[in-house]
Order: structure tokens, then sequence, then C-alpha cells
């Protein structure tokens, strides 16, 4: 029997350890208690001898206001102290998802790799057999690859890029040739990816602008439906000084709730150990970051009354109809290309 492309039982990993949040936030709450009963008793034990006028009036509001305020310091130093524990402990679950994500992504496509290697070594295979392993070898070769990018992309992120390596970048180019390399990676019909695109220029690196809409439309396919996905692009100017980009699915959608989170770095939806798609949850952090420094803005809406999601990218650039620009901004992206 030929050995499958493997994916590895969740359940062969070692749980991470998560922190619960409960020992902080009760710790937190009980210190607030205890904090504002002091507060509550000072004032009491300070205001009726200085209403009463036992002993020094002038003396009583002196303890009164300097005992209040430092007991107020005190308050506002515990909910400080509560707030950077909750988001410690968060971090703290986000990297753990994380390691699990990373570890599941190298051990899967290796334990395959070697699977495949082991059996052409000691079985006698036909050459079309022959030529399925070696296509399955290569599928997650290129699968350790992009994760390996994906990491390096996200660590480059902490380099702020010099003015003089923005150039004019032909947007619809770029997302015509990144559909077709999508629906090519993950074996779907080009038709798929749906383009609507008008052409549009903006002032960028090319690697930033195809590492954004790379990162959007591999999700959307990803995620689209299984048994009918849909995936649609589109580029139009926004503005004399915005163009907009819209990159839309029919998959599950992502809960109103968690729209604002996504972008985290290490944050993606649910427990990574039970997922079916593989990822990092680097990917939108990547985005938001790049978006957010070419100027942009970027955004999760519903799919209007289709299911799915629809990602909204506003960024500074232009619409163009002159066919010099056009060419000059199809040479710049087709330099990098060969860059890259």
């Amino acid at each position: 029997m030929d050995p499958e492309h493997q994916t590895l039982n969740p359940n062969h990993f070692a749980m991470f350890e998560r922190r619960s949040l409960k020992l902080p936030i009760t710790l937190g709450v009980v210190m607030i208690v205890v904090v504002v009963v002091l507060i509550v008793g000072w004032v009491v034990l300070t205001v009726l001898p200085a209403v009463s006028g036992e002993g020094s009036p002038g003396l009583y509001w002196t303890l009164l206001s300097v005992g209040a305020s430092l007991l107020a310091f005190v308050l506002v130093g515990v909910v400080m102290y509560l707030v950077l524990s909750i988001k410690a402990v968060n971090l703290t679950q986000r990297q753990s998802n994380f390691i699990d994500s990373v570890t599941h992504e190298l051990k899967s496509p290796i334990a395959s790799l070697k699977l495949y290697l082991q059996t052409l070594n000691r079985r006698q295979l036909t050459a079309e057999e022959q030529q399925d392993f070696y296509r399955y070898m290569l599928e997650d070769i290129e699968r350790l690859d992009s994760l390996i990018n994906h990491l390096l992309d996200a660590a480059r992120l902490d380099r702020t890029p010099e003015e003089d390596e923005n150039d004019d970048v032909l947007l619809a180019e770029i997302l015509r040739r990144i559909a077709d390399e999508v629906c090519l990676r993950y074996q779907v019909a080009s038709d798929v990816v749906h383009l609507q695109l008008s052409p549009c220029v903006v002032r960028a690196r090319p690697v930033d602008v195809e590492l954004i809409f790379r990162n959007l439309i591999d999700n959307a396919v990803k995620y689209a439906n299984d048994r009918d996905p849909h995936v649609r692009v589109t580029l139009a100017a926004d503005s004399d000084e915005r163009v907009r980009v819209e990159v839309s699915d029919n998959g599950r959608g992502i809960p109103a709730k968690q729209r604002r989170k996504i972008f985290g770095r290490f944050v993606r939806v649910g427990s990574e150990l039970e997922r079916e798609k593989p990822g990092t949850g680097l990917g939108l952090y990547i985005v938001r970051t790049l978006v957010t420094r070419l100027g942009g803005k970027i955004r999760v809406l519903d799919n209007g009354a289709r299911p799915g999601t629809m990602f909204e990218v506003l960024l500074p650039g232009r619409s163009v109809e002159n066919s010099s620009v056009i060419n000059s901004a199809a040479v710049t992206s087709s330099s990098s290309r060969r860059d890259a």
C-alpha cells in the first residue's frame, strides 16, 4: 500500500502547560478590595476626629490628604499590575500556541519525507509510484520552505526600510500573479479566485506589497469552503490618494468578537492542536504591520449576505491610465521578482 500524505495526530505532541488567568485575576480583585477598604477606613478614621473638633483638625485633614493619595496610588498600581499580569499570561499562551503550531508544521513534513524515503529504499516501486512519491516529497519540502520564509518575514519586520527602497508598484499585476501561484499551490482551478482589478499604483517596496496580499489571498483560499471554494479579489481607486483592495472568501468566517485580536502576533482562533488548517499565527500580524508602515489601514468585514470573511485594505496610491506609468511600474515589479 502506498503511504499517504501524512498529518500527525495532535495528541502525539505534549501539551505545553497553560497558565490560568484565574489566579492573577482573583489575587488582583482581592487586593483591589483590600485597598478600597483601607481607603474608606482611613477616610473615616481621619474625617470623624476632624469634624468633631478633637485634637488638631488641620493635622487630621493633612493626614487624610496624604494617606488617601498614597492609598489611591497603591490602588492604581494594583490595577496596573493586574492588567500587566493578564497581558503577560495571554502572551505566554499565544507563544505556547505558536510553538505548538511550528512544532507540528516542522514535524509533519519531516515524518512524511522519512516515510517516503524509507519506502523507496526498501521496496521496488513502479515508475508511476516513484513519480507520485517524488511529487509528495517536493510538496513537503515546499511546505517547510514556506514555513521558514514566514518566520524570516516576521523577523525582518523589525528593520525599518529606507525611503529610497520604495518604487511605483502596479498592484493589478502583483495580485494576478499571486492568485495564480496560490491556486497552483493548493491545486485548485484558477477560476476559484475571481479577480476584478483596475490599474492602480502604490509607492512602496514591492516585496512588502507582495507579502501583504500573498498572506491575504493564501488565507482566503485556504479557509474557503472545501467543497466549493470561491475567493474574490477587487482593486479600485477609493479616492485621489487611496486605493482599496478587498479579499473575500466563502468559508466559515471569523467571529465578530475575534476580529480585533487576529492581527496580534501568534494569535489564531481556537485551540492550536485541534485545527485542520496549518499556520503559525504570524500571517495577519505581518499584514497589519506592513499596511500600517505604508500608511494604510486594514479591517475585517462581513462578506455581505454571503458566508465568509472580507478583508479590506486601504493604501496610499492612485489610479493610473497612462501607459508609460503602467509599463514603468510593471518593469519595477518584474525586476523585483527576479531579485527575490
